[in-house]
């Protein structure tokens, strides 16, 4: 037989967390602690072979449940009392050439980000640092986080053009009704 290869071997002081009787036997721990011994186990005792379950299952599983409901609602009013609006841009995920880009424009969390948003998309291309590719990542990610992305201003050209249009067509038309008259 070699030698030094066996455990140090203790006296363990053995105690029984159940009825707190306590003994002593050899083991390679100087303590032990246990949940049942034989002085309390019933098979061993004699008493009654079943167990009998103060509360039953169903009322430990509804106490569980609300307990998980209670969990849940709880996690949900923190969420809620964290506007998202002040969170930090950082959050967001962006590149950091974006990221830093927004800071240096004084856009530092995502409710300002949003107002941006509302200026148009022109108004965030013309920050420095902050491209088509960081507008499109930005889009998605308030989406993802569900926010509602305000509708941009509509381009003045558009409407002056518009606007343009039925004057020239009133020009061309006392045009046409004074060629007649000019000529009878």
């Amino acid at each position: 037989m070699k030698t030094d290869i066996h455990p140090t071997v203790f006296d363990a002081k053995v105690t029984c967390a159940s009825c707190g009787t306590t003994w002593t036997t050899t083991s390679t721990k100087k303590e032990l602690r246990i949940d049942v011994c034989s002085n309390c186990h019933p098979f061993y005792t004699g008493e009654s072979a079943k167990l009998l379950d103060v509360e039953g299952q169903v009322d430990r599983f509804y106490k569980k449940l609300s307990a998980r409901q209670t969990y849940v609602e709880d996690q949900k009013t923190r969420e809620e009392s964290t506007n998202i609006n002040n969170r930090s841009v950082d959050d967001l995920g962006l590149t950091p050439r974006a990221t830093e880009g927004l800071k240096r424009a004084g856009v530092l969390n995502i409710g300002q980000l949003v107002e941006k948003f509302a200026e148009g998309d022109a108004a965030l291309l013309a920050i420095s640092g902050f491209g088509q590719s960081a507008l499109t990542a930005a889009k998605k990610k308030l989406r993802a986080l569900e926010i509602e992305l305000p509708e941009p201003p509509k381009v003045e050209k558009v409407e002056k053009v518009k606007a343009e249009k039925p004057a020239e067509t009133a020009a061309e038309t006392t045009e046409t009704t004074e060629t007649p008259e000019a000529g009878e």
